[in-house]
């Protein structure tokens, strides 16, 4: 079984620790967390990540910025990007689309969902 990095950048401790909840059902992966879109670029100049998930609205820089900034680095122009956010509008979902994200996913969370993105991103068996 190959082990995947899996970044979460989300403000809210409640938040990130349901995704983190719902990430663990999936064996292999191995879940870092960020608390902004800062400490989240921070985290991936120190470690190669395979997919991350981040929120769009969070203090200091925001997730649009942050999915903007991580698919200018050729080092990461590949990897899956998954936006979780309030967000539900059209127009922010075609931006995040725009930018980048492979996936983007309307709060409130579903446990399955999540689970379904991550596993068809990872390519990785149901």
């Amino acid at each position: 079984m190959s082990n995947y990095n899996v970044l979460i950048v989300e403000d809210s401790p409640t938040m990130r620790q349901l995704i983190v909840f719902a990430l663990k059902r999936i064996r292999g992966l191995t879940i870092v967390e960020a608390g902004d879109g800062v400490d989240g670029l921070k985290k991936l100049s120190a470690t190669k990540f395979d997919m991350i998930l981040t929120d769009i609205n969070m203090p200091i820089m925001d997730g649009l910025k942050l999915v903007s900034l991580v698919r200018s680095d050729p080092n990461y122009a590949a990897v899956p990007i998954v936006i979780i956010t309030t967000e539900g509008a059209s127009e922010d979902k075609e931006r995040a689309i725009a930018l980048g994200a492979n996936a983007y996913i309307t709060k409130p969370i579903q446990t399955t969902q999540i689970l379904d993105v991550t596993r068809r991103l990872l390519n990785l068996p149901a």
